[in-house]
C-alpha cells in the first residue's frame, strides 16, 4: 500500500502530456503554495529568492511541457552570451552581426517547430511533391519567449539598457512562470530593473493580486470554458450541421470565450507577478468596448500588439515615409502578426483583416481631420463600437474555424440558411449558456473604477476575510469546472 501511495505521489511529480501544468489545475494548487512559502521564507535574500523562483519555474514549464524545458535554458544561453558581447562589441558590423545571429537563432527555433510542416504542404502542393511532413510537437510557450528573446537583444542593441551579467538574471527573466507560458510579452527594461528591490508586499499588492487571481479564473473556469463546452465547441466542430442562427450566436460566444479565456489567464499571471513582488503591466483591457479597430488593438493583446509596433512596425517605416507606405506597413505588420498565431490560411487571412482594417481606420481619422469633422459624440461612439465589435467577430471565424472550409460553411450558413425561426428551441436548449454569455458581456463593461473600488474593499479585509472568499470561490468553480481540463486558447500558439 506505501510502494503504491509513494508510486502516485512521484507520477504526480513528472510530466503527463494529458494534463500539463495550467493555472486552474488541480495541482498548481499544491505547486504554488509550496512556492509562496518557499520563496517567503527567502525573499529577504536576493540570490536564494533568484535561485527559489529559477527552480520553481523551470520545474512548472517542466510540468506543462515535459523535455522542452531544455529549449528555455538553451535559448537563454544564447541570448545571454550575445547580448553581453553585442554590449562590449563597439565595431558597428560586428554589433549588427550579433544580432542578426540572435534573430536568426530565435526565428529559425521558432520556425522549425512552428511553420515546417507548413511549408512542406505548400511545397507538396506546388510542385505535386510527396515530402512527408516532420512529426513535430510545438513547445508549450514558443512563441511567446522567444519574442522576449528578440525585443532583448534588440534593446541592447539599440542601447536601450546594459544587459545583466549575471545568467541566472536573465534565466530568471526568461522563465518567470507566471507569464512564461502564455505571457503577457514582458521587456526586459520593465521587468530587470525590479529583480534588485526588496520584496515587498503591500496591502494593496495583495488586493490586486487576489482580486486578478479570482477574477481570471472566474473568466476562465465560469464563462469561457462552461460556453467553451457547452455550446462553442458544437457549433465550430460542423457548422454545416447547424442553422446560420446558431452558427453567429456561435460566433459571438467565442468573442466572449477567447476574451475570457486569454484575459483571465493574463490577469492570473499577473496577479500571481504581484503577490511575487513583481508589477507586469495590464495585457487587456475591455478590448469589445472600442469604436475602432485601431483602438480594439490598443486594448486587446496590448503586449503583443506594442511589441509588433516597436519591433516590426516602426523598423519598416512606421508612419514616417507617407501615408500610402503607412498603411502597407500596418497591413504587413497584422499579416506576419496573424501568422504568428499559426502556419494556417485561416490565421494569414485574419490578420490581413484586421492589417487591412487598420489601415482603412487610419485613412478614416485622416478624412475626418481634414474635413474638421466632430465624430467624439455618444452616436457616433456607439454605432463604432457596434461596427467594431462585429467585424473584430466576423474576424473570430477564420481564427477559430479549424480548416478554411470551415470558415467557409460557417459563413454560408450565417447569410445563406439563417432560420430565425429556431430562436425559441434554441433559447431553451442552450439557456443557461447564453445567461452566462449575458453575465460575461455585463462585467466586460464594469468600469475600471468599479474595480479600483472592489481593490480597495479588498485591501481593507482581515485575512479571514479572504479566506472565506476564496473558499467560496473555490466552491463555485469546483462545481462548475469539466471534468476534462480544457486548454487555454492562446496554449497553441
Amino acid at each position: 500500500m506505501v510502494g503504491f501511495d509513494l508510486n502516485k505521489i512521484i507520477g504526480e511529480l513528472l510530466y503527463n502530456p494529458k494534463e500539463p501544468l495550467l493555472f486552474n489545475s488541480g495541482f498548481f494548487i499544491w505547486f504554488f503554495a509550496l512556492f509562496i512559502i518557499t520563496y517567503s521564507i527567502v525573499a529577504k535574500y536576493r540570490n536564494a529568492r533568484v535561485i527559489t523562483f529559477v527552480l520553481f519555474s523551470l520545474y512548472f514549464f517542466y510540468k506543462a511541457s515535459g523535455k522542452f524545458v531544455i529549449l528555455v535554458i538553451i535559448s537563454a544561453i544564447i541570448d545571454f552570451i550575445l547580448s553581453n558581447l553585442i554590449y562590449k562589441t563597439n565595431d558597428k558590423v560586428k554589433k549588427k552581426a550579433l544580432l542578426i545571429t540572435s534573430v536568426i537563432l530565435n526565428l529559425g527555433m521558432l520556425f522549425y517547430f512552428k511553420y515546417t510542416n507548413f511549408f512542406i504542404h505548400l511545397i507538396n502542393d506546388a510542385t505535386h511533391g510527396t515530402l512527408h511532413p516532420l512529426n513535430l510537437l510545438l513547445p508549450v510557450g514558443i512563441s511567446f519567449y522567444t519574442f522576449e528573446n528578440l525585443s532583448y537583444t534588440v534593446d541592447v542593441y539599440r542601447g536601450h539598457f546594459k544587459p545583466v551579467t549575471r545568467f541566472i538574471d536573465y534565466l530568471y527573466f526568461l522563465s518567470f512562470f507566471p507569464k512564461l507560458m502564455m505571457g503577457p510579452i514582458v521587456r526586459a527594461a520593465d521587468f530587470l530593473p525590479q529583480l534588485n528591490k526588496e520584496y515587498v508586499v503591500t496591502n494593496e499588492d495583495f488586493a490586486a493580486g487576489f482580486y486578478l487571481i479570482f477574477s481570471g479564473l472566474f473568466k476562465k473556469i465560469v464563462i469561457s470554458d462552461f460556453i467553451n463546452i457547452n455550446f462553442v465547441g458544437y457549433i465550430f466542430d460542423d457548422p454545416s450541421k447547424h442553422t446560420g442562427l446558431e452558427c453567429l450566436l456561435g460566433v459571438y460566444a467565442y468573442a466572449l470565450v477567447i476574451y475570457c479565456d486569454f484575459s483571465g489567464y493574463s490577469d492570473m499571471a499577473i496577479g500571481i507577478a504581484r503577490w511575487c513582488g513583481f508589477k507586469i503591466p495590464a495585457n487587456f483591457n475591455s478590448p469589445y468596448q472600442s469604436s475602432s479597430i485601431t483602438e480594439f488593438w490598443r486594448r486587446w493583446h496590448i503586449s503583443l500588439s506594442s511589441w509588433l509596433r516597436d519591433y516590426l512596425y516602426i523598423p519598416l517605416g512606421g508612419n514616417r515615409k507617407g501615408k500610402v507606405r503607412q498603411y502597407i506597413n500596418l497591413f504587413i505588420t497584422m499579416l506576419l502578426g496573424g501568422f504568428w498565431h499559426g502556419a494556417s490560411w485561416n490565421f494569414i487571412f485574419w490578420g490581413g483583416m484586421h492589417g487591412a482594417a487598420l489601415s482603412v481606420d487610419k485613412a478614416k481619422d485622416w478624412v475626418v481631420s481634414k474635413l474638421k469633422f466632430n465624430s467624439a459624440g455618444f452616436l457616433f461612439k456607439a454605432i463604432g463600437v457596434l461596427v467594431t465589435f462585429n467585424f473584430v467577430c466576423f474576424c473570430w471565424i477564420f481564427f477559430r474555424a479549424k480548416t478554411w472550409d470551415d470558415s467557409q460553411a460557417m459563413l454560408h450558413q450565417i447569410f445563406h440558411n439563417f432560420d430565425g425561426s429556431v430562436w425559441k428551441e434554441l433559447f431553451l436548449s442552450y439557456k443557461n449558456v447564453f445567461l452566462i454569455m449575458l453575465l460575461g458581456f455585463a462585467l466586460h463593461f464594469v468600469s475600471s473604477k468599479q474595480e479600483d473600488r472592489i481593490k480597495l474593499f479588498l485591501s481593507k479585509l482581515p485575512m479571514v476575510g479572504y479566506l472565506v472568499i476564496g473558499f467560496l470561490l473555490f466552491y463555485i468553480f469546483v462545481q462548475i469546472k469539466t471534468a476534462e481540463p480544457v486548454m487555454p486558447v492562446y496554449l497553441q500558439f
